[in-house]
């Protein structure tokens, strides 16, 4: 972490310096901002925490409810959310508190309609990730992303008890074309209303978003037409696993869910309640948290639950729906308009909660659209950037609406139905074999986005074999040169909207003068044609825009660092301080050899470009300069 930059910072590193004239929640609303984000939940949230680091950018953020949440809603957060969580200095924070799911286990009725645990699974694969999979308040989540938000050089805070009513788009109008019409909710001004104009709408307003109507969107799909209760309470049980995650399927009455919470003693249940006719609605059944702790007593048996405390509950019924495009430019009009008003989260895409994936997806859309507003309105990019996030997200959207469907299915079947038989999962219930099969989606890592401008086509992808082109940039231990310490190498790279390129240094290249290493270095701190050179405006930091880093084979004994390119060893800062963070190497004395472990080629080496949302844009040659040269160009505008 570095935080001397600029000059000594005593103190907490993360609240960073204020910037002057920031409108702030509570003062009298600003005529104009540069984005109006609709809605706190965890799409809103990590959408603000991105722009509220960056000075040049005001926003408001406007919340209906008068308070923060406390709790109840999502409680799963996938292996990817932890990554992205690291990225913005909270993810320890969220390991620490949360309770990790390592294993999953099954129960199905057994001899005389006894339960009996039938399977254990491991519930994250070995190797996949650095982090785990754990189980956390979403109002926690909240409170770490307003954190980095109050923190941050704009101190952001919500402006709670106001929505967004309606708002009108001139897609004519060179600047703020959005006239946003906001509500207030607080009790004495419930129905006033004030006007803002804004450069950008996002709609982070749930599955009845006011934005998402305003631009003649909708939800479209299907419901299951089934009624599921979830809870959370204090209990006292016999049940073994009540601290495991587990999938218990009864005789006759259903299924549940247990996921143990953090705290060491909160549990939440998912508990299958009743069908609903084809036009019912779960409310026109009255049910309430006595019926879940009811129907979750039957199916639990002969196993014992006295419950002590009821913290939240809900009832729900199964819905997978999907907006037809996640913004307000029409088809037919893209070549002319970009958009102004864009769709994230459940305004956009919904689904049962049972695969723990709502709340991570949903952040998932905003972690991909914050560095495309940021490039957009800090002039690093053409406003045409911003078409590629209903493009990419849509299709990742998609994807999980037909799991979500599939494996909802699955959960709600009976306890006679099968699948076809799996060989690798022989033996097992339906419910475990569909879980191991979906492990990787459940874990958030099938994303891949199409070859696009921002997605490099896979011709050089077997130089890096483990880091798949589209897909999120997987992680591998290092050791970093100029202080020998051990680290995860994905853990350089933090919120910031940067690029990164990662230079893989062929064998026997040491950094030193003449090298491939260093002849690349040099082209790219020096030459007109650099991406460096030409994407970076005057005045800012080598590494503003495109963070260059390298990992080289040998181990930290065997390199100079004073011997590396000047473009490694930049001076930035007001004072022209040295950044010692840019080398990496093997760390042969752990064994953990990054090369081997993601499959690069260790004679040529290669270059892989990491977008700013973490994941794979491209893998190139460490002498395709043109190629390297020419991605940028299609994404960045000239400033240098």
């Amino acid at each position: 972490m570095q935080y001397h930059l600029n000059g000594f910072k005593p103190g907490d590193p993360d609240v960073l310096a204020a910037a002057p004239d920031h409108w702030r929640a509570g003062d009298p609303l600003p005529e104009k901002v540069d984005v109006l984000i609709a809605g706190t939940g965890p799409a809103g949230l990590c959408l603000a925490a991105q722009l509220a680091r960056v000075p040049q950018i005001r926003t408001m953020v406007v919340e209906p409810k008068l308070v923060p949440m406390e709790k109840g809603q999502a409680d799963g957060i996938n292996v990817r959310s932890m990554e992205m969580f690291q990225a913005f200095g909270f993810g320890e924070k969220v390991a620490r508190e949360s309770v990790w799911i390592n294993e999953t286990t099954f129960w199905s009725p057994g001899a005389n309609a006894q339960l009996d645990r039938v399977a254990r699974v491991q519930d994250v694969p070995d190797g996949i990730s650095e982090m785990p999979h754990v189980l956390i308040n979403q109002a926690r989540v909240h409170d770490m992303f307003l954190d980095v938000m109050r923190n941050a050089p704009t101190r952001l805070e919500p402006t709670y008890g106001m929505k967004v009513q309606t708002l009108v788009i001139d897609p004519t109008a060179a600047e703020y074309p959005v006239t946003v019409t906001l509500e207030h909710t607080a009790q004495g001004r419930a129905g006033q209303t004030a006007m803002v104009r804004a450069n950008y709408v996002i709609g982070c307003d749930g599955a009845r978003s006011n934005v998402r109507a305003a631009i003649g969107g909708a939800l479209h799909g299907d419901a299951a037409h089934q009624a599921w209760g979830v809870i959370d309470l204090l209990a006292v049980t016999d049940f073994p696993d009540w601290r495991m995650k587990s999938f218990v399927r009864s005789q006759d009455e259903g299924i549940l869910m247990v996921l143990p919470r953090e705290g060491g003693h909160l549990v939440r249940l998912y508990v299958e309640l009743d069908a609903l006719g084809e036009h019912e609605r779960v409310a026109e059944r009255g049910m309430n948290a006595d019926d879940i702790i009811a129907k979750a007593k039957r199916i639990l048996e002969p196993f014992a639950l006295e419950v002590k405390e009821v913290v939240w509950w809900s009832i729900y019924e199964i819905g997978h729906r999907l907006t037809d495009k996640f913004d307000d430019v029409p088809m037919a009009e893209m070549a002319t308009r970009t958009p102004r008003v864009m769709l994230a989260g459940d305004a956009c895409h919904t689904h049962s909660p049972k695969a723990g994936q709502g709340m991570n997806v949903s952040m998932g859309d905003t972690f991909n659209l914050g560095w495309k507003l940021i490039s957009v309105l800090t002039g690093r990019a053409d406003a045409v950037l911003l078409h590629s996030y209903s493009g990419e997200r849509r299709a990742a959207a998609k994807g999980l609406v037909e799991f979500d469907h599939k494996w909802a299915r699955v959960v709600g079947g009976t306890a006679t139905d099968e699948l076809a038989f799996d060989p690798s999962t022989a033996g097992l219930p339906v419910v475990a074999r569909a879980f191991i099969n979906n492990l990787p989606f459940t874990c958030g890592l099938t994303v891949q986005y199409e070859p696009s401008a921002l997605t490099g086509a896979a011709t050089h992808q077997a130089l890096a074999t483990g880091f798949d082109i589209g897909k999120r940039f997987h992680s591998a231990p290092v050791i970093r040169l100029a202080d020998a310490k051990p680290m995860q190498l994905g853990h350089c790279m933090d919120a910031d909207a940067r690029f990164r390129l990662f230079v893989f240094a062929p064998a026997n290249d040491n950094g030193g003068s003449g090298g491939t290493v260093a002849a690349l270095c040099e082209w790219l701190e020096r030459d007109p044609a650099s991406p460096l050179r030409r994407h970076t405006a005057p005045g800012e930091n080598v590494d503003a825009v495109i963070d260059t880093r390298a990992v080289f084979q040998q181990g930290f004994r065997a390199l100079d660092y004073a011997a590396m390119p000047a473009l490694l060893r930049p001076h930035v800062g007001r004072y022209g301080l040295c950044d010692y963070e840019k080398v990496f190497c093997v760390d042969h004395m752990r064994g953990e050899d990054i090369f081997a472990a993601r499959g690069i080629n260790k004679s040529d080496g290669c270059m892989v470009i990491v977008r700013p949302d973490q994941y794979v844009g491209h893998i190139l040659p460490l002498q395709a300069r043109d190629e390297l040269a020419a991605y940028f160009y299609a994404i960045l505008k000239v400033r240098g």
